[in-house]
């Protein structure tokens, strides 16, 4: 077994006593609330996003997400105080960025750098993108402990990764994430579907609907957004300080509300590199796309697995250097406006 340190094994045993348990499959809404446009449905998702008020009709798309970023949560940033360039006292809103120790059956597996929402979500999306955990295991609990920074996840098959832990690759991520053992292991054994198609005015839209979301970028910046869509709607908003963590949210969510990859769009606000490429591929989502640049193996590997690869997706334009058998041209790119400069991320302008 990897040694774990005491602290670590405390905090495990508190959270069997003081977490309660959640379920590994949850209810979710009508099938045909994640339907694509002409696409059969997957099984069900989570209930979806609260309603509120009446939306304005430029709105109106936000009632299309299940889950989206919360900026107004207390948990997820803090008023600082400072100075600006002028030397005059100003507050500004800054992330927060917390340490989550992650278990599964009761061996230490990583600590995570994250904002500190959906932890479950995290978890089981980390798990399941470092093989740990397979598409048909058997989750009997998930406990967190908010106050002890720990989260634990049982399955009913016995695992055991200390070989697999003693592998550790550095990712190119912002906030720098880990991976454990052969990052390929599962990619060369999934086939994407050939049929899945993405229409240049869904891109468009997705764009626009996104850029208009509110969210902890607009609110405070420093943070990576990714998005789970089909079609041209959004579906599930994950930000975190890190790309990694907020695709490993959206891979949790897909597990543990039975949503089905074939036929989506997978969104991503940072760089196209071939962490995103692998994660993205052993997701089984046949789409990527991204309002920023992208890698040579990144490419690499998107051609190899056959997935459509879209960068410097932005106002009117873009470019695919992989899968473009997927697109279908439905819109005139004069038609559409460039990108309002409120959006223009860092990401954005390379």
């Amino acid at each position: 077994m990897v040694e774990v340190s005491e602290k670590s094994k405390r905090r495990a045993g508190a959270s069997r006593k003081t977490s309660a348990k959640k379920s590994a499959r949850r209810p979710g809404p009508d099938p045909a609330e994640l339907e694509s446009p002409g696409t059969a449905s997957p099984q069900g998702a989570a209930p979806p996003a609260p309603r509120g008020r009446a939306k304005p009709a430029d709105e109106a798309f936000l009632d299309d997400y299940l889950l989206r970023p919360d900026p107004e949560d207390p948990r997820l940033t803090r008023v600082v105080p400072g100075v600006d360039e002028a030397g005059r006292s100003i507050e500004t809103a800054v992330v927060e960025e917390r340490p989550l120790t992650l278990f599964l059956n009761g061996q230490e597996i990583v600590t995570i750098m994250t904002i500190g929402d959906h932890p479950e979500m995290l978890a089981v999306g980390y798990l399941l993108n470092q093989n740990m955990l397979r598409p048909d295991d058997q989750v009997t609990g998930i406990d967190h402990d908010d106050e002890l920074e720990v989260v634990v996840v049982r399955t009913e098959r016995e695992t055991d990764y200390e070989e697999k832990l003693k592998k550790k690759i550095r990712t190119s991520g912002c906030a720098q994430g880990t991976v454990f053992g052969d990052l390929m292991e599962r990619f060369e054994e999934v086939s994407l579907p050939a049929d899945a198609v993405v229409r240049t005015s869904w891109l468009y839209a997705l764009s626009r609907k996104i850029n208009q979301t509110p969210s902890l970028y607009l609110k405070s910046g420093a943070i990576h957004g990714c998005v789970l869509a089909a079609g041209d709607r959004p579906l599930v908003y994950m930000e975190d300080v890190g790309r990694h963590n907020a695709v490993d949210k959206i891979a949790g969510f897909m597990f543990l509300n039975g949503v089905g990859p074939e036929d989506k769009i997978f969104y991503t606000t940072g760089r196209l590199t071939s962490e995103m490429v692998i994660k993205c591929v052993q997701m089984g989502v046949p789409i990527l796309a991204s309002r920023s640049g992208f890698t040579a193996w990144g490419v690499a590997l998107a051609r190899q697995a056959d997935l459509t690869l879209i960068g410097r997706a932005r106002g009117k334009r873009f470019v695919a250097l992989s899968g473009e058998q997927r697109l279908v041209y439905d819109a005139d790119p004069d038609a559409v406006a460039d990108e309002h400069p409120r959006h223009q991320r860092k990401g954005g302008r390379g």
